[in-house]
């Protein structure tokens, strides 16, 4: 029995062995697996190519139409025969048919404005989904990022509860020997319960970082996450020296929302002109041939091939001219909203250009003060561990207490944080200038 429920929980647990285990993901494959499941990129793709049809529709709207018709009936009953000058009980077939085609000549430049519509909307859709894909870039690098941030700060955080349990030993076995106070041991018992609190936290920061990961890439078959960096020993943390002004400009040039805009403003433009084209006529041209047999129409039948197709054959061609005197002043309604329609995108180009600004600015103080705390960073890091080895040295041979060594354990600890966040925020900020410059591609690189 024991046998078979052991065996029972080895099946159960299978998939969790097998699918359950950590995948190794570097920073640009975890990039490459958002942009290939992520649903708003494929909607936008879509979109895309519904472009590419109402480019193809506008294009067509340039070619004549050719439309064919055909209609038949058949009566019985009494009706009156000219030919007898009588009333008949009779059943009579008729047959009708016809092939027209029309072309529009002149439409106040509608075609051509509707044409250019759609190409200025598909190059603003093109913009947008460029602007969508740098969007998903950063926001997985991001994330990134903060999982291995939290990584980092886990191993940290391990460490100082390594050492405090270490501590713990020591602090006990001279307790023991009455070398130390039982305070000291009451001491480090709390830091040491500190310190696998704070584990705990990181544990769970790591757990929701890796979690917030995988939700971006969208793949089913990711349980877990293992990333992959480099340490931050090998890391290039040289700052470079940056130009706000070219920096703004460079942004204005490349950045896929302004660009987006503007062809959203040409495409309004055009929308205007559709609207006026109301105002003029419209010249079109048609022709046609019909044709149709009616079998009780002379006294002596005629077969249907020589009626359909000879005797009974029309053939026309025209022409139509249509001029709008007036249609309730639908036609000034739709010009001004059109107006307006291109007044407010032209403000939206304001505000975004002001925006664009904005966020360079935020994104150049940001780099400047993180290159900063680079430096400062690493001196109270240096700082904190000559501290706390001192401290320590101290604390041997009995010249300090068991709280000031865990303070300066605990300034050691922050200052190594506080060191990995300069460290990965800076990284994160250089892709963040990128971002906001409009220049971040697929290839990220971290800088060695």
């Amino acid at each position: 029995m024991k046998k078979l429920l052991l065996l029972s929980s080895v099946f159960l647990f299978l998939p969790i062995i097998l699918f359950g285990q950590s995948q190794s993901f570097s920073l640009e494959e975890a990039v490459q697996i958002a942009l290939e499941n992520n649903y708003q990129l494929k909607q936008a793709d879509n979109n895309l190519n519904l472009a590419d049809t109402r480019i193809w529709s506008a294009r067509a709207d340039f070619l004549p139409t050719l439309n064919a018709n055909i209609s038949g009936n058949r009566e019985a009953g009494v009706q009156f025969i000219q030919e007898d000058a009588a009333f008949e009980d009779r059943i009579s077939n008729r047959l009708s048919g016809g092939i027209n085609t029309s072309v529009t000549v002149f439409s106040g430049f509608r075609n051509i404005a509707n044409l250019r519509q759609s190409e200025f909307n598909r190059a603003a859709e093109e913009r947008d989904f460029d602007r969508l894909r740098e969007t998903i870039i950063f926001n997985t690098a991001s994330r990134y990022l903060q999982v291995v941030l939290n990584k980092e700060l886990l191993r940290i955080a391990e460490s100082s509860l390594e050492a405090s349990i270490s501590q713990l030993s020591q602090v006990e076995a001279q307790v023991e020997v009455g070398s130390r106070p039982t305070v000291d041991l009451y001491n480090q018992e709390a830091t040491v319960a500190n310190d696998e609190l704070a584990v705990i936290q990181s544990e769970n920061a790591l757990e929701v970082s890796i979690a917030s990961l995988i939700r971006i890439m969208q793949d089913p078959t990711i349980t877990d996450i293992e990333v992959s960096m480099p340490d931050t020993e090998e890391l290039s943390l040289v700052p470079v020296d940056l130009d706000i002004n070219e920096m703004i400009d460079a942004a204005l040039q490349s950045r896929s929302d302004f660009l987006a805009q503007e062809q959203f403003i040409e495409s309004n433009r055009q929308g205007a002109r559709i609207a006026r084209s109301d105002f003029y006529p419209t010249v079109s041209l048609n022709a046609g041939i019909s044709s149709s047999y009616f079998s009780d129409n002379f006294s002596t039948p005629v077969p249907f091939q020589d009626q359909f197709f000879d005797q009974r054959v029309s053939r026309g061609i025209g022409f139509s001219v249509q001029i709008p005197i007036f249609n309730r002043w639908n036609t000034r309604t739709s010009v001004e909203s059109a107006q307006v329609q291109l007044r407010n995108s032209e403000l939206e180009l304001d505000n975004i250009r002001f925006q664009i600004s904005e966020e360079v600015r935020q994104a150049y103080n940001d780099y400047n003060a993180i290159a900063k705390e680079l430096e400062s960073t690493n001196k109270a890091l240096i700082a904190a561990e000559r501290a706390y080895e001192t401290e320590q040295q101290r604390y041997e041979i009995g010249s300090t207490t068991l709280i000031e060594l865990n303070l300066a354990n605990a300034n050691y600890v922050q200052a190594q944080s506080d060191r990995v966040q300069a460290v990965y925020n800076f990284i994160f900020q250089e892709q963040l200038m990128d971002y906001y410059i409009g220049q971040l591609g697929s290839e990220l690189t971290i800088n060695y």
